[in-house]
């Protein structure tokens, strides 16, 4: 059976209308919800460690990331992104490399351009990756420079910082030549995965990962995707602020959130493309296709553009999962187990028939999620920097790892992620953050608690936070 895993960056699973509707209107991506109809659809899935590296190198090895044993990263020429962003260990095998060990044929077709940075070792076990360059602050193009007022047409005076210049200056650098629709990164992605398939067809099997780093800001979209959305010919915003928004002018939100929408229905539209090419070939036929994403963004939730690990919602930490399987196994079902990531690894490993060279930290969950199983885990913790989340059945728990600045919210409460009840229940907050612990296999890094009280939103930051007594 050939495999096909597809990754959105920064797709909101409110945003794919089998999980429901954003707060702030109506997303419309018909092939995502197409897909759903034939799939079996998890409802509680999230990422093992955030952000964008830590997600992937979990993904790819089936192996926690958490919490960050020789990963205090300070590469050359790169950010550090968070602990964790850096390179797949040279001794953990990759899904891909024991997949071509096993006779499949591998492919990688992506624009996530963290990916290909020197070192990162994402590549390992592919027969064929192509890297779409170009996306945000990639340095592909060193010139024409844009004018003043294209950077200002792209930015509000709002948003106008040095850094926010230069991050537009270069992602509109990288786009000139621009004209239609194919020339945009999701389009380019899913047209060289469609191409892959079509010259690929005559493998025994194969292991396709499709990566698009949209919907991730710069949220550069055609027009007619955004008046979907925001028909007003008001001014333009394409950035993450990452910070509060409360201030911002009713109609720039609304413009932010039309770009992000668009954008979102311009890669359903061009998923569409792709499912297509597995039809068309006969290829869905024998094809598993595993959807989702990395992590989500806030747009306006909470008041806040961008995303953090502190404090943590489900508008960035709940991500869409979607399992079609040619044979139509689980298609119109829901699973609410608990899953992560690493799972994933290792149900597309089962599902090929290939015994991993080493043990998993993953465990496959299929046959539970069809046939209404045990669950393979109690709860899901899941870690950004010196921060940890942990959710079960009725608590989300969010502080640092030295157990300090706690949220704790009630699942089961109205409007839950608009209060924080650590004080009221001290001893659920203890005993989720003692799972948290116990996940932490080898122990907590000393950095990594230091890091804890020098972080920029270490506890105290937040006037929100239950502080430690």
């Amino acid at each position: 059976m050939n495999i096909v895993l597809v990754v959105f960056d920064s797709l909101r699973k409110d945003s794919v209308g089998r999980y429901g509707q954003p707060y702030r209107g109506k997303v419309n991506p018909p092939n995502f919800d197409a897909l759903a109809e034939e799939s079996l659809v998890m409802t509680r899935a999230y990422p093992e460690s955030l952000p964008t590296l830590p997600t992937r190198r979990a993904l790819y090895t089936g192996r926690r990331v958490y919490p960050f044993h020789h990963a205090d990263f300070d590469l050359k020429g790169d950010f550090v992104g968070a602990p964790g962003w850096g390179p797949i260990p040279e001794e953990q095998p990759t899904m891909a490399e024991t997949l071509r060990q096993a006779g499949y044929r591998t492919g990688l077709v992506a624009d996530v351009y963290h990916m290909f940075k020197p070192s990162k070792n994402y590549t390992r076990g592919f027969d064929q990756w192509t890297f779409l360059r170009g996306q945000e602050t990639d340095p592909s193009r060193s010139g024409p420079a844009p004018s003043k007022e294209e950077i200002e047409y792209w930015l509000p005076k709002e948003l106008r910082s040095e850094g926010n210049i230069n991050f537009v200056r270069t992602a509109l650098l990288n786009m000139i030549g621009r004209v239609h629709e194919e020339d945009y990164f999701n389009a380019r992605v899913l047209i060289e995965s469609a191409k892959w398939l079509e010259e690929n067809k005559d493998a025994d099997d194969f292991f396709l990962t499709v990566e698009s780093f949209d919907p991730h800001e710069p949220w550069f979209v055609p027009e007619h995707y955004r008046r979907m959305y925001d028909p007003s010919d008001g001014r333009e915003q394409v950035c993450s602020h990452y910070n509060d928004c409360s201030s911002w002018p009713e109609e720039l939100l609304r413009r932010t959130q039309a770009n992000y929408s668009g954008l979102v229905t311009m890669c359903d539209r061009w998923f569409g493309h792709f499912m297509d090419t597995l039809r068309s070939t006969g290829l869905i036929d024998n094809t598993l296709v595993i959807f989702t994403a990395d992590h989500g963004h806030s747009i306006g939730d909470g008041n806040y553009i961008g995303k953090r690990g502190y404090p943590s919602g489900p508008e960035v930490y709940d991500i869409p999962l979607f399992i079609r399987h040619p044979d139509g196994r689980g298609a119109g079902k829901e699973s609410d187990l608990f899953l992560q990531h690493h799972d994933l690894t290792a149900l597309i490993l089962e599902e090929a028939g290939v015994e991993p060279p080493e043990p998993l930290d993953g465990v496959s969950f299929y046959r539970a999620a069809l046939e209404g199983g045990e669950p393979v885990r109690d709860h899901v913790t899941v870690a950004w920097g010196s921060a940890v989340t942990v959710v079960d059945d009725r608590w989300w728990l969010n502080c640092k790892v030295d157990g300090s600045g706690v949220f704790l919210r009630d699942l089961n409460a109205e409007q839950h992620f608009t209060s924080n009840v650590g004080d009221k229940h001290p001893k659920v907050a203890d005993d989720l953050f003692t799972k948290a612990v116990e996940d932490a296999v080898g122990g907590l890094p000393e950095w990594l608690v230091d890091l804890a009280t020098r972080d920029a939103d270490a506890p105290g930051c937040s006037e929100l936070a239950v502080r430690p007594k």
